[in-house]
């Protein structure tokens, strides 16, 4: 029996569009290629999730694999931050879960900043728990993240769904006894989960 539905928050609850950002930061076809290469799709992006790296470090990473200015770079994350809006659709249906009695949680991989961005949202206040993988130095699709999430708010994951836009994230979840949806869309997603429940 499902109980407790766990969500990712970029792709699935927060719009998370690396070519719609790269498009709207710079107008050059060259340069929005580049910023997809060496930066919003860079290991480096992930390591910033992880915690490893802030934004002062990262602008100058970038800066450097870009040839472009540091202030530049750094006005790249207030530009993120401005595109990360809430998905209606998603909303709605975690609203509707929550009406239905299920406990639900978000796992992000995310950094700090950006997370403390969004968090001012109220759909947030339908979380029991939450696990962002900057604050626990973990991220997807690392097992450990799964089973902190587990471990902290007292989880058993055969009694929990995973929902994740991300193949790999959803594979992980899946090994580990949840079962899981690879995000597509709202309607897509409210089709799989009611089959579960």
């Amino acid at each position: 029996m499902i109980r407790n539905v766990v969500f990712d928050l970029g792709g699935v609850l927060i719009t998370w569009r690396p070519d719609e950002i790269a498009a709207s930061f710079y107008a050059d076809p060259e340069l929005r290629a580049a910023l997809l290469e060496h930066v919003l799709r860079h290991p480096d992006w992930l390591e910033m999730d992880r915690g490893t790296y802030d934004e002062t470090e990262l602008a100058h990473r970038f800066a450097a694999r870009m040839a472009r200015p540091v202030d530049e770079m750094a006005a790249l994350f207030e530009h993120v931050r401005a595109s990360l809006l809430p998905i209606r659709e998603t909303i709605a249906l975690l609203t509707d879960l929550r009406a239905r009695g299920l406990a639900l949680y978000a796992l992000s991989n995310m950094a700090v900043p950006m997370f403390r961005h969004i968090e001012r949202y109220d759909f947030f206040r339908s979380f029991r728990g939450i696990v962002v993988s900057a604050d626990v130095r973990l991220v997807k699709p690392d097992p450990a993240i799964f089973e902190l999430l587990a471990q902290r708010f007292g989880l058993a994951l055969h009694e929990s769904v995973f929902v994740d836009d991300v193949a790999a994230n959803v594979e992980t979840a899946r090994r580990l006894g949840m079962a899981a949806i690879r995000f597509e869309s709202a309607a897509q997603c409210a089709r799989e989960l009611e089959r579960l429940l």
